[in-house]
Order: structure tokens, then C-alpha cells, then sequence
């Protein structure tokens, strides 16, 4: 009897689970760390790899290859640029220059350092990030802002690729 209930459980729940279409989630996690002793802002963004890699193919160049013994100096040139296209930083009102340190590989993820030097302490900071939003309508980019007073967040999407935030309030 056992037998038969594990059986008739097996054939009902096998074609549910293989029938659910597969899900994959596009999202990004951008965070900002406003270092006053420095006046800095301090900004790490993770990217899925295979995500970045085939906008970065669509968009520039079928034979992109990060993070493999295959990737380039002009692959990675192409990620730092993409970046920057894609990630806008005002304060109080006013375009800030984003430099773009570095990157690194962690396991399927892009992390990318950026910093915006010689910055004041402020009232508001205005974040656009399109990371990934032309390759993938459901994508999300995620913002966290951390200071000595505050954490706020912010989650972007292509209808609001853009946001406001005041971390001194």
C-alpha cells in the first residue's frame, strides 16, 4: 500500500515540477559607501557574468569572453566602458566623475569598484543605473547607500531607471 501511494505521489508530482517553466532572476547590487574622512564615495557593483557577457556581445563584440583564459584587455576595456555608460551618479544636482578602479571574478558574478573622489558631504544624490535594462525587461539594479547617518535603498527598473536619494535627512 505504501508502495502505491509513493507512486501515484511520484506521478502527480513529477509533471508539476517539470512543468513550471525555469526562472532566472536579472538583477544587480550596487553598493555606495560615502566616506566622509576621505570625501569619497565608495561603490562595488555585482553583475552576473553570463548576464554582462552577452549584453556586452549584443552590444559590441560576438567573441567577448570574461572571466576565462580566453578574456582580453580589449574585454575588459568593454566592460569598464559599458559601466560607465550605464551608471550615472549627480549630487546635489550636478554630473559627478565616476573613476572606475577595477574589477574582479566572484564565482558568477562581475564585481566592479568605482569611486567619486573629492566630494562634500551632501543633500541629495541622484542614481541612474540601466545595468543590463536594454538585454533583460525584467531586470532590477538594486542600491544601497550607506553613511555615518544612514542607509537608504533604492530598486531601479527599465520604467524607473532612476532615483533620488537624501542620506542626511
Amino acid at each position: 500500500m505504501k508502495f502505491l501511494k509513493f507512486l501515484l505521489l511520484a506521478f502527480i508530482t513529477i509533471p508539476l515540477i517539470s512543468a513550471r517553466p525555469a526562472h532566472k532572476f536579472y538583477v544587480s547590487v550596487t553598493k555606495m559607501e560615502y566616506v566622509e574622512k576621505k570625501n569619497s564615495l565608495q561603490i562595488i557593483t555585482n553583475i552576473f557574468i553570463d548576464d554582462i557577457e552577452n549584453a556586452l556581445k549584443a552590444r559590441y563584440n560576438k567573441s567577448i569572453s570574461l572571466d576565462t583564459k580566453k578574456e582580453t584587455e580589449t574585454d575588459t576595456e568593454l566592460l569598464k566602458q559599458y559601466i560607465l555608460q550605464k551608471l550615472k551618479i549627480k549630487v546635489d544636482g550636478k554630473n559627478v566623475e565616476l573613476h572606475y578602479i577595477g574589477r574582479e571574478y566572484d564565482t558568477d558574478m562581475v564585481v566592479a569598484y568605482i569611486e567619486i573622489t573629492k566630494l562634500k558631504p551632501f543633500k541629495n544624490i541622484e542614481i541612474e543605473n540601466k545595468v543590463l535594462m536594454e538585454m533583460f525587461p525584467e531586470q532590477q539594479n538594486i542600491i544601497h547607500l550607506k553613511t555615518s547617518e544612514s542607509r537608504k535603498s533604492l530598486i531601479l527598473d527599465k520604467n524607473e531607471p532612476s532615483g533620488i536619494l537624501f542620506p542626511f535627512d
